[in-house]
Formats: structure tokens, sequence, C-alpha cells
């Protein structure tokens, strides 16, 4: 069998942090247990020799298309058809619509659709966001009708998209995501990124479903309580950043209290979860949430929103709050910051929860839904 799989997301600098880590990641595992079938792997110039292929089974073919783009709707289905690959493996939802080849498609989550906040987000003008809106519709619509088969991240994200769309549970195959031990940090300075013990550390991009306003406004009444401590948000500057900054700006709080790294690098971002009081994750939405099981891995305690997905994930590791309780938010982090002896048993919860989801047994459940759905009725 002769399977394609879309990796130009591959990487966490090129595809974005948890996509691009989840293609790497998926194409790593695979190709350590699976020597029998053939693969190629589609990639960009920007992680064309980042990913290291070394068995024999194994190709690679430069395809730099952008993704979300005209050229990916016109270009790729051609290079999958000289490619000649029995079934395509999509990552993501966006795919071409006019390839005729076979596909499986893993859906991460449908945020845009569950929530508003998010899907209304933009920084284009209000007619290009319409456009661009409604061609995500057309192509999500074509990656979850004609797909052979569907992979979800979690069980939250299944039932999402039956409550979408007209497709059968059977056709659905979750596959929880693995997720790695973070890097020790050493030779990081923390001083060096301008952060100061003690802190609260927030991971991830700044859309409005990561609901960071509420958790800026939650450390208000900390800081009355406890002037040295900070709150530290780790994530990719953009335009949802500035707006961020601009909260922080009107409530007069002083400098330094809420601090921004911006793309920390693995070490950087290793060093920061080791030495923070709490890792806080206050989204409304997600479809998985990695910071918070990268977070429990090295033994920082988690304070998590009881939305969507993350009960499922994070089990009884995390404390839980409504992402709507700005004072149960507060409180948390307050005693983390002060009492971290308190937070002794999440953190032993913490690693026996993070130890459940493995990149290895990942790509084992993916190539078993390969060799069930992949080649049905060809």
């Amino acid at each position: 069998m002769r399977i394609g799989i879309d990796a130009r997301f591959y990487g966490p600098k090129t595809g974005g942090g948890g996509l691009g880590r989840y293609v790497a990641e998926l194409v790593t595992h695979l190709e350590q247990i699976d020597s029998r079938n053939e693969y190629v792997i589609f990639l960009r110039k920007e992680n064309f020799h980042e990913c290291r292929v070394t068995k024999p089974n194994w190709s690679k073919r430069l395809v730099d298309v952008p993704w979300y783009s005209l050229a990916e709707q016109r270009v790729l289905p051609r290079e999958i058809a000289q490619a000649k690959v029995d079934f395509m493996h999509f990552p993501h939802w966006n795919v071409p619509i006019f390839s005729h080849v076979p596909f499986i498609v893993t859906i991460h989550d449908l945020i845009l659709l569950e929530d508003p906040s998010s899907a209304h987000a933009t920084t284009r003008n209000a007619f290009v966001h319409g456009v661009k809106y409604a061609a995500f519709r057309v192509v999500l619509e074509n990656a979850i009708h004609r797909s052979r088969h569907i992979i979800t991240v979690s069980e939250c994200t299944k039932q999402a998209v039956l409550k979408h769309f007209r497709v059968k549970s059977q056709k659905i195959t979750v596959v929880h995501n693995g997720v790695n031990t973070p890097s020790e940090g050493r030779g990081v300075s923390l001083r060096g990124l301008n952060v100061v013990e003690p802190y609260v550390l927030a991971v991830g991009n700044r859309y409005p479903h990561k609901n960071l306003e509420i958790l800026i406004e939650s450390f208000v009444p900390v800081l009355a309580k406890h002037a040295s401590a900070s709150l530290v948000l780790a994530g990719k500057h953009d335009a949802f950043t500035d707006r961020l900054m601009r909260l922080v700006a009107s409530l007069g709080l002083p400098e330094g209290a809420v601090r921004f790294v911006s793309s920390p690098s693995e070490d950087e971002l290793g060093a920061l979860y080791r030495h923070a009081s709490l890792l806080a994750f206050p989204s409304k939405i997600e479809g998985f949430g990695i910071p918070p099981l990268e977070a429990m891995r090295v033994g920082t305690p988690v304070m998590s929103s009881d939305s969507s997905c993350l009960p499922e994930i994070l089990g009884a590791a995390a404390l839980y709050v409504d992402p709507n309780d700005s004072a149960k938010m507060s409180s948390i982090m307050l005693t983390a910051i002060e009492h971290p002896e308190v937070m002794r048993a999440q953190v032993e919860r913490g690693h026996e929860q993070a130890a459940r989801f493995r990149w290895d047994l990942a790509a084992k459940q993916t190539l078993d839904t390969y060799l069930r759905f992949g080649l049905r009725r060809l």
C-alpha cells in the first residue's frame, strides 16, 4: 500500500504549535513502526530538510504551496496524482476539493463552528473575512463527507462532528494525541526572558476562545495580595496580543505584572514550565489541550476550565474552574503562589495522567485506521 501524508504543517515552527507537532510526531513514529507500506511525505521548503526520513519505504516530495490558499486547491491534487498514492492522510480539514484520491482526515476541533467569538475574530476586512469563512465551510464539508474515514483527537471533537454534520458515529475513530516531556531548559535564564518568580504561566496562541482577557482580569486581585507575582503569557505575538496589551494598560497594572514572551524556543518553554507556580489554561473550547499535559509532565500544577474536552483529557489531575468564574481563578492562582504544598496531590496525579498520552500509541492507532479504512472498496 502506498500512503501519502500531507505534511506541509510539519514541525511547530512551520505549522504552528499543536498542529505542527501532531504532524511531526505522527510521521516520526509511523516511520519507526511501519516498514511494510510505502509512504510519500508532502512538504514545504521551510520543513523539507527538517523532516528526515531514513527508511527505504519512505520518500519526500516538495510541494511548496501555502495552506488555505487557491494554490493548495489547484496544485496539490496534481502533485498527489503524480505521486501515485493509494490514499492520502490529511492531518487537517484543508483537503483539496478536486483531488480524486481516497483519503482519511484528522479533525482536531470545530472551534470556528462552536465558538462565535473566535469565528468572528479577525483583523481582516469584513468582506474578505466573510469570503474566507464561506470557503472554510465548503472545504470542511468536503473533508467530512468525502473522507473514507475521520480521526478526531478527542471524544469531545467526535461529538462536535456528529452534531454539525450528518455522518455516522462508526465513521469516526478517536485517537488521542501524545505528549512529550518539555525540555529541561538548561542554560536558559528566566531573567533573560524578563521573568521573575513567582509567576502563573499560560501557553499558546491568543485567540478569543483562549479566554485570556478573563485570566488577566482575574490576576488583578492576586497582585493586590502578592505584589511580586506576575502572569506570563508565552506564545506567538500577533494582533490578538496587541489587544491583550491594551487591556493590561487599561487596567493600570504595574509594569511587569503581565509579561509577554513571544515565540519561546523549546528550551525557553521548558524552563518556563518547570519554574511556574501554576499553568493556567482557561479556554472556553479546545480540541485536545497539550500545554496542560506538558506542565503535568514536569510537575507543574494545572488550573483548567471545565469546558469542552478538557475534563476528558486532564481527568482528576487538574483544578477545574468555570471559564467565566473570575473569582475562583483568582483564588486558585493565589493558593498556588502562596501555598504550593497544597498542590502536591495535583502534581502526583498530573504525572500519572500525562503518562497516558503517548505518540507511539497514537501512531499505532493511526496505522490501524489506515489498514482498516484506507483501501476499503478499492
